[in-house]
């Protein structure tokens, strides 16, 4: 049995370079000391941003400076924890970032109630007093635009103080799912034992014996349900959090806060959700389709995400994803490849999985570049992964190199389309550079799969958070049987009668970090639905849809994300990307179901 290595046997070069963002532990500690110092310095502009012009304009630079400073302290303790989250000492640096991030919002509580005390006539006459000042309108507009959810400046200080308490729940579920949680092994065909791990389990479900699913499948989730209780402890605090939050502001939701913070209409979740809905009697055609190819009388969870079409099996070595993610991006333009190839050589990324590393996959941008976590496995999946995180790290590239510090970063609305948009240059790549008829029927399958596990599975975890949370919101408690019951039902409602709902699904829950990110995963699929589109005007029109889309992707946080994608031709405020996007779905059925028969 293949162990994992520990941390310290990583190659260097497949490592990320976090000593571009501090050379050493000692550097990172003066800079902390340093950062903590400065902090200080806001307490000297309570009570005068409202009254003084030039003391508003000092201030936002202020604040600029130690945002910054913020961002690079925290993404260095966060790399460094999650290379292994069982080292103590880095677990100990990202409790301290995160001190200090609550102690920044503590300290800087005053500037939305004192920002938003100024006249409209007062402030006309600070732009008028600093012409400078003007540069800065769109970051004192998004604070005034939350005029009726701010509270006194002594309340925002005592909300802001409780950030950390806030982050707790994250904080613990993560810290048990990544460090603590151990799978049995399960054992081979030949009874060879395989280690179950966070970053295998998903390979494992990949695989075309169908004990090697089930036995992964069980390990997982028989293991989750042993500690079911305080995971749905765990998740109830945090959404006990959230609600506390909400009532604070006066908001009439969970839903409504957490959308209001990305500008982001209601309406725009609830369409979702619904233009979903309507197109789920595709999802379950597709569901009896997999049932039949597979040849099976039952079908199962575990056998959702083992490729229908037999006896192709598509590797990539990390070295050859590389290459294809340059092939499929080669429409973007020669800045964008240059870009890619910048982060490809330069170590933004941290490739292999170790014991004790954070599982999963994520992007994260901070100067001097963006930094890029993934768990390769030398599969089409991973390769897929890569160009999917990469679309976030040029993102943040574009954005950082376009973009003042206080307007460099994006909300998170946006964030799932360039990373979905490059997933599906890459998929429409393959598609067009195969003529093999077993070949592009795997990778159709491919592409369903993508609709299923992402516009499909993550509206349905979106509905499933709207509904907990509405149940949290009415007072009841979320046990694990609550939490169960409804996530269960859901998966029947969504994958239908073709499907063997398993009992064990009902744990799913307990897995998905998500959760805790406050509405985060809608985004995966309004993404997806923009990312069809953009990609396909991109391919279709060439230089002036690049133009466009870069043009967002440089955008930062200048503009509203709705306003954004509408500059590169995209309006999420209609049903009509979504129900594009579902009705490609079903065409794609129907030409794998013509390709395999």
């Amino acid at each position: 049995m293949e162990k994992l290595i520990k941390r310290c046997e990583q190659k260097p070069e497949y490592t990320w370079a976090v000593e571009d963002l501090y050379p050493s532990d000692e550097a990172w500690l003066e800079a902390y000391a340093k950062l903590a110092k400065d902090i200080g310095e806001v307490d000297s502009y309570a009570g005068k941003i409202g009254k003084d012009a030039k003391a508003l304009y000092d201030y936002i630079l202020l604040r600029e400076k130690l945002s910054g400073d913020m961002l690079r302290v925290y993404c260095y303790a966060m790399s460094k924890s999650d290379e292994d989250k069982g080292n103590s000492k880095y677990a100990d640096y990202m409790g301290r970032a995160i001190s200090l991030f609550t102690e920044l919002g503590a300290k800087t509580a005053f500037e939305k109630p004192e920002i938003i005390s100024v006249s409209d006539e007062m402030l006309e006459k600070f732009y008028k007093d600093v012409p400078e000042l003007c540069e800065f309108k769109r970051f004192i507009d998004l604070f005034r635009a939350a005029k009726k959810h701010t509270l006194s400046p002594a309340e925002e200080k005592l909300l802001a103080s409780t950030g950390e308490m806030a982050q707790s729940p994250e904080t613990i579920a993560s810290a048990f799912r990544n460090a603590d949680l151990r799978f049995p092994d399960i054992k081979a065909a030949d009874g060879t034992p395989i280690q179950v791990t966070q970053g295998s389990f998903v390979p494992l479900m990949e695989s075309s014996d169908v004990n090697i699913r089930r036995q992964a499948f069980e390990a997982v989730y028989h293991t989750y349900g042993q500690y079911k209780n305080s995971l749905a402890a765990m998740l109830d605090a945090q959404i006990k959090q959230l609600t506390f939050a909400r009532k604070a502001r006066k908001f009439d939701s969970n839903l409504e806060q957490a959308l209001f913070a990305n500008e982001v209409p209601v309406s725009v979740y609830e369409n979702l959700i619904d233009s979903v809905n309507r197109h789920l009697p595709a999802l379950h055609k597709y569901m009896a389709l997999r049932k039949k190819l597979m040849g099976v009388d039952e079908l199962h969870m575990y056998d959702l995400y083992t490729p229908i079409v037999a006896d192709f099996d598509c590797k990539y070595s990390f070295e050859e994803a590389k290459e294809l993610c340059r092939k499929a991006l080669k429409p973007m333009g020669k800045d964008y490849l240059a870009a890619l190839d910048e982060g490809f050589s330069n170590r933004w990324i941290d490739v292999y999985e170790n014991e004790g590393k954070r599982g999963g996959a994520y992007s994260m941008g901070a100067k001097p570049h963006p930094f890029v976590l993934l768990n390769h496995k030398d599969t089409l999946d991973s390769a897929f992964t890569l160009i999917h995180e990469m679309g976030h790290a040029l993102h943040s590239y574009y954005s950082m190199h376009n973009q003042r510090e206080l307007y460099s970063d994006y909300v998170i609305f946006v964030a799932e389309v360039a990373s979905t948009c490059n997933e599906n240059l890459l998929m429409r790549y393959l598609l067009e550079g195969t003529t093999d008829k077993k070949e592009r029927a795997y990778l159709l399958n491919h592409f369903l799969e993508e609709f299923r596990t992402t516009l499909y599975r993550q509206t349905m975890f979106a509905e499933y958070e709207l509904e907990i949370n509405r149940i949290a919101e009415g007072g009841a408690t979320l046990t694990a049987d609550t939490l169960c019951d409804v996530y269960y039902k859901l998966n029947q409602k969504y994958y239908g009668d073709s499907m063997v709902v398993d009992k064990e699904i009902a744990l799913e829950w307990a897995r998905i970090p998500h959760f805790y990110m406050n509405f985060y995963v809608y985004q995966y699929a309004t993404g997806f639905s923009a990312a069809v589109a953009l990609s396909q005007r991109i391919l279709n029109e060439g230089e002036g849809a690049v133009r466009d889309y870069l043009g967002f992707l440089s955008g930062g946080c200048t503009k509203t994300p709705i306003e954004l994608l509408k500059g590169a031709g995209v309006d999420m405020t209609s049903p009509k990307p979504v129900d594009d996007a579902l009705d490609l779905f079903e065409q794609l059925i129907d030409e794998f179901e013509a390709l395999v028969k």
